[in-house]
């Protein structure tokens, strides 16, 4: 059981958001953002919207206030998949493409359950590969994905990650955890 003394340790991926240090949101402003939330030990990573925090707060409602105050300072809300590190770390291990190049395999994680039909309209004229696992969808570029001709609109909703920075997200959040 969670409590204040042992805040959870969230993993918040943002969508729909430039971040850097040009880009529509400074990861300092992300930073202070979520220590203006009050969260703790705030850790940003790489530019791509990847944030660790503690909190107090179940992590979906982390999340929600996260979005809301991103919404504030951009005029909309980005969207905020929240994970911890054990849903990261299952994510890894359930990787259904274990030998593609980790750059070329994309996480997209989803603000909730795929629908039953998200493969459906997938059209990979380049040889992708997608696999949906719940609130995650699985997708290897084998020629990377910034040419690829690919349509799945269910990715749509959610934000994607490389193999790498899930691997990278899981070990600093338990590295965030080794010292609670």
């Amino acid at each position: 059981m969670n409590n204040s003394s042992h805040p959870n340790i969230v993993i918040a991926l943002l969508r729909a958001v430039n971040v850097g240090g040009t880009g529509k949101l400074a990861m300092t402003d992300l930073k202070a953002i979520c220590e203006g939330l009050g969260f703790d030990d705030v850790k940003t990573y790489i530019q791509s919207g990847n944030v660790l925090f503690r909190s107090a707060l179940q992590p979906e409602e982390a999340g929600r206030m996260l979005d809301a105050a991103l919404a504030a300072k951009l005029g909309k809300a980005p969207g905020v998949m929240v994970r911890g590190r054990s849903e990261l770390e299952a994510i890894i291990a359930a990787n259904p493409f274990p030998d593609a190049r980790p750059n070329l395999l994309i996480v997209t994680f989803l603000p909730e359950q795929a629908p039953a039909d998200a493969l459906e309209k997938f059209v990979g004229p380049d040889g992708e590969e997608a696999h949906v696992a719940g609130r995650e969808i699985y997708v290897h570029y084998p020629n990377g994905s910034g040419r690829s001709r690919m349509k799945l609109p269910a990715l749509k909703p959610g934000t994607g990650r490389n193999i790498n920075t899930v691997r990278k997200l899981a070990e600093m959040a338990a590295e965030m955890e080794a010292r609670t």
